[in-house]
Formats: C-alpha cells, sequence, structure tokens
C-alpha cells in the first residue's frame, strides 16, 4: 500500500523565507518511491501524514530531522 506524506522545508530565523512543499509517495515500509516539489501550499487535506523541518534547509536530503505535525489541517482525517 502506497502512501502520500506532505514534508514542509522552513526557516525558523528568517520567518520571511517562503517555505517548500514537497509531495513524497512512500511504500509500508517508508521507502521513498517518488519525490514531487509543490509549486504551492496544497488546499486541500489529502496526506496520510505531514513532516517539517524548519532549519532553513533547501532540499529533503540535506535535513538531519524531521517532525511530525499531527492533526495538520492538510493531513486527512482518519475514517
Amino acid at each position: 500500500m502506497k502512501r502520500k506524506i506532505l514534508v514542509i522545508l522552513s526557516n525558523r530565523l528568517n520567518r520571511s523565507q517562503k517555505a517548500r512543499f514537497i509531495e513524497v509517495d512512500c511504500d509500508d515500509k517508508g521507502n521513498i518511491l517518488k519525490e514531487h516539489p509543490l509549486r504551492s501550499e496544497p488546499k486541500q487535506p489529502k496526506y496520510a501524514e505531514v513532516w517539517e523541518n524548519d532549519d532553513g534547509k533547501t532540499s529533503m536530503s540535506s535535513c538531519n530531522r524531521f517532525k511530525r505535525k499531527y492533526r495538520h489541517r492538510l493531513e486527512k482525517p482518519k475514517s
């Protein structure tokens, strides 16, 4: 089963820097199948999980850790 995850790359020290949004497709074991950068913030809640890194990094590969954002407005509700 595949799931979609939203990764938000932001900068906590410089809030004027624009956040980057990356849509990640992964399998049950957590292996990344596909990464797709988004042009803007998504409008509809369609993601299984939302993760954020606020160190000001520009790519996922340069990040050391991510924080899970529980009950984020872009996370779809569990049914």
